[in-house]
């Protein structure tokens, strides 16, 4: 199976159509659980996210620089060491600022967080599935406007001619990535 590319703006509706349904998911049902207010659930689930992003980054950029630096290939066992890494990083980043934000001990915070792992282990899988069987459709909602080879272009002249005078709108419907 080949990866397909992906634009920079693709990527950043991939990811943030993940976490604002992981956010609007997991924040009240953590919210019921824990016996906490929506707004805190959500406040404290929206900085996690953000939180897992810049740190995915960071030790990603890191984690290349080690295996640039040491010459080795990514095996099964080497990408196993590289999400322990990962997922033991976020743990101490975020346990002690869950039980801060809530005002609940380090091993409730340890447990919410255990918690939130299993919700996103499967989440993650199902939403990916789900996105790679409407990539088509959401790949044509995320380029609906642009100019195509040979089409006219609303208020431009067609690609390679010289005509300065403006084509005439044309209306063109617009279709969420969902229909």
């Amino acid at each position: 199976m080949t990866q397909a590319k992906k634009t920079l703006k693709e990527r950043f509706f991939h990811a943030f159509l993940f976490e604002i349904l992981a956010i609007g998911l997991c924040a009240p049902v953590a919210a019921w659980a824990m016996g906490k207010s929506l707004f805190e659930m959500g406040v404290l689930t929206a900085v996690i996210a953000w939180i897992a992003l810049v740190w995915n980054m960071i030790y990603n950029a890191g984690f290349d620089r080690v295996e640039n630096h040491y010459g080795f290939k990514r095996t099964m066992p080497v990408r196993v060491v590289h999400a322990f890494g990962f997922e033991l990083g976020l743990i101490l980043i975020v346990i002690p600022l869950a039980a801060w934000w809530l005002s609940i001990s380090l091993w409730e915070a340890f447990v919410l967080d255990i918690a939130l792992v299993l919700f996103y282990l499967p989440y993650a899988f199902l939403y990916n599935l789900a996105y790679d069987r409407s990539r088509p459709r959401v790949m044509a909602w995320l380029q609906r406007g642009k100019a195509r080879p040979g089409k006219a272009r609303p208020g431009k002249a067609p690609r390679g001619t010289d005509d300065a005078a403006p084509v005439a709108a044309t209306a063109a419907t617009r279709q969420s990535p969902c229909a």
